[in-house]
This record gives structure tokens, sequence and C-alpha cells, in this order.
């Protein structure tokens, strides 16, 4: 629609999900514990989706600086597992009102293109902000 799209390479750690469980509060041992986790479908531990979102956030108040966020619809098909190379994607999907944008938020397993989260959110631009 308008704009490039937005691709950023990210892996994230044990230690960003240890500290996410600690500033959150949830600290559910899929996240944070390693042998718990290995006994699991997954095998290892998986990032809080949240944790994902913030990290794709902050690239969206990069890229658009000022936006607020009106709406978000989040999923979480696959996990996404600590050192695995990720890539963050935003694409402006639409511009239903003046200042309003709609946006495809995605992050994707680069080993096997794995959407580990898949949704939408609406932002607005600061007065006078542009895309």
């Amino acid at each position: 629609m308008s704009g490039p799209p937005i691709r950023v390479r990210r892996t994230f750690t044990q230690a960003e999900f240890d500290r996410f469980a600690e500033l959150s509060g949830d600290d559910n041992p899929i996240h944070v514990d390693p042998a718990f986790s290995a006994a699991t479908r997954f095998g290892r531990t998986v990032a809080h989706g949240m944790l994902l979102y913030s990290a794709l956030w902050g690239l969206i108040r990069r890229s658009f600086p000022g936006a607020v966020q009106d709406s978000q619809d989040l999923m979480f098909p696959s996990p996404t597992y600590a050192g695995d190379p990720m890539r963050l994607e935003i694409d402006v999907l639409d511009r239903p009102a003046d200042g309003v944008l709609d946006l495809a938020v995605r992050v994707v397993a680069e080993r096997d293109g794995a959407v580990t989260l898949d949704g939408r959110t609406r932002i607005r631009l600061p007065q006078g902000g542009t895309v």
C-alpha cells in the first residue's frame, strides 16, 4: 500500500526469555525451564508471545515515530526458540483514514519459514505524521 516492507533479523536468547518472565510475571516453565521444556512437545523453551510482539512494537515505533496503537489481533501458530534466527516483518496493508494505518505483523523463522507470530495492528500517527 504505502512504504516499503520492513524486515529485520533478530535472534532471541534464553536470557531475554528469562528477563521477560521476570518483568511480566509470566514464569511458565515452558519459557524459562530448559529441563521442563525438554519433556514437552516443543523439546526446548519457547518465547512468550508478547515478547515477540513487544519486539515488533519497538520496530513499529522506530519506523513510525509517535505512533499509537488502536488495536491488535495476534496468533502464534508455531514456537519461537531461543537461539534461532528470526525475521520480524511489518507491511502496510491499508490506510482506512487520514493518519491511520493497518499493518500486517509477522515473526518468521529463517530456518524453515515457519510463521511464529501472525497478526494485524492498527496504528494512529501523530498529527501531521506521514508515511
